[in-house]
């Protein structure tokens, strides 16, 4: 069975049901048959682009972008579907597949990632490096961004806490 496809106006019905407060995610999903994701979806593509982000787009991504996503993921410190939402991008496991290429492989991965599927298969099969001939600078690499952006993530959330622990001492 594939995909169900729903139409723009059902999608902009949902939506505005919901923004005026009429029903709940929930209650909407079982209404119209929909799964929650997909309403919860809508709705945070219509806040953030309205009309145009309930249309159906089949968009290429580039390196850059895709390295810019995962930033913005990391940095807002966001949800792969707040950040689908926020960029416009159909399917907010597009961004969890980039993410794992993101933090397995690096930044360079995502900027040399191949764009969509290849239409024509060449005539010699690619040759997949197996597991075990990762070169392990590769590996290093991956791991010291990984900690980099642990480390930058374990400051910021220290700062919000020394902000919190402040503000409540002017309270007192």
């Amino acid at each position: 069975m594939g995909k169900r496809k729903y139409t723009t106006e059902l999608k902009l019905k949902i939506v505005e049901e919901y923004l005026n407060g009429y029903l709940g995610i929930k209650t909407l999903a079982e209404k119209y048959h929909v799964g929650y994701g997909n309403v919860q979806k809508w709705i945070d593509a219509y806040r953030e682009h309205g009309l145009d982000g309930l249309c159906k787009k089949f968009e290429r991504y580039n390196g850059q972008f895709k390295v810019d996503v995962i930033e913005y993921l990391y940095n807002t410190n966001s949800s792969a579907r707040q950040t689908a939402a926020h960029f416009n991008i159909a399917s907010y496991t597009t961004v969890c597949n980039w993410k794992r290429i993101y933090l397995k492989k690096g930044r360079d991965a995502l900027l040399q990632c191949g764009q969509g599927i290849k239409r024509k298969m060449k005539n010699k099969p690619i040759e997949h490096p197996s597991k075990f001939e990762s070169n392990e600078n590769e590996d290093l690499i991956a791991e010291l961004q990984r900690l980099r952006m642990e480390n930058e993530y374990l400051k910021k959330l220290n700062a919000l806490v020394q902000e919190r622990e402040k503000s409540d001492k002017l309270k007192k």
